[in-house]
């Protein structure tokens, strides 16, 4: 049984992954980048600092395990021309010297290719890889969505201003909490009441964050208790999503719909879209930023079928 190794350098996470034949995810290892309170990121030389330092000692998991086959990497953001980020560079150099040094195949691929497979793999959809689908890809540096079509992905749609993410993050620091800000926002918004309906923004298959961040800045300047703040910021962004499925259902009425990314872990938004629109969301394992796609991208390639 041969197995596959994935690395990923993400903006915020260092994460390794190993696969089998058989696809099933064996191992899937990461750490958060460590961000100081108060602030809302990193710069990227800090980046590349943490993940060199922390990359060894995640790689040294795979000890116990056989050396693998062939490594994919994600080694820029998303499959567009001119798609790059210093912190990917930081998994590219370790996963080329790994298969240098085992004199193994090396994959490059997208960071967000990484995303989808993974979230194929934990919802249960392996069987839409190489077929046509759509896919959310919503996190702190991405809010699009995707046409996926054999091994081509496409944007159709998105954000025309902040990520969906980033406003989630700005907001959860503006209330006090530590970046990111995604899971403690989503605890604290369970015990809030909205203090309005959000208005959103959405135009078709593009939408607009920033107005958001407005609301929340007026929020705390008024004191509304920070519960209630959160709860409006998680029901903004579900409200959002939800109006582009639809949107993206008047297009495409059929179309299986796979969301991927951080924000796709809330479990109120994650609900919400599955019940209305049989949208399939991964577990917050494998949500989140993570190697497994990578190392099953490489699995999938291994076994005939390309890169999906």
């Amino acid at each position: 049984m041969s197995l596959y190794l994935g690395v990923d350098t993400s903006n915020y996470t260092t994460s390794v992954a190993l696969c089998d034949d058989d696809g099933r995810v064996v191992l899937n290892s990461k750490k958060l980048l460590p961000v100081a309170k108060g602030e809302r990121g990193l710069r990227q030389s800090q980046v590349l600092f943490f993940h060199t330092k922390e990359l060894p000692n995640l790689l040294s998991s795979l000890r116990k395990f056989e050396p693998p086959a062939a490594v994919g990497v994600s080694a820029f953001p998303r499959d567009v021309k001119g798609s790059y980020m210093p912190c990917f560079l930081a998994g590219l150099s370790a996963a080329s010297a790994i298969a240098s040094a085992l004199n193994v195949p090396l994959f490059p691929n997208s960071h967000q290719r990484g995303h989808i497979r993974a979230a194929l793999y934990s919802s249960g959809r392996d069987d839409l890889v190489g077929k046509r689908y759509a896919a959310f890809h919503v996190s702190g540096g991405t809010t699009e969505m995707l046409f996926c079509d054999g091994d081509k992905i496409e944007a159709i749609g998105g954000t025309r201003d902040l990520n969906a993410g980033q406003a989630i993050d700005r907001a959860g620091v503006l209330l006090g909490l530590r970046f990111p800000c995604g899971s403690s926002l989503s605890e604290l918004a369970e015990y809030g009441v909205l203090p309005e309906k959000p208005k959103i923004s959405v135009d078709g298959t593009y939408c607009n964050f920033s107005g958001l961040e407005n609301k929340v800045i007026g929020f705390v300047g008024a004191s509304v208790p920070k519960e209630d703040v959160a709860a409006y910021v998680i029901e903004f962004v579900k409200m959002t999503l939800d109006k582009l499925c639809e949107n993206l259902r008047g297009i495409y009425p059929d179309i299986p719909v796979i969301c991927a990314g951080g924000v796709c872990s809330n479990r109120v938004i994650a609900a919400h879209l599955s019940s209305k629109y049989g949208a399939s969301f991964a577990e917050p394992e494998f949500s989140s930023d993570n190697a497994a796609g990578c190392a099953l991208l490489v699995s999938d390639w291994y076994n005939g079928e390309g890169f999906w």
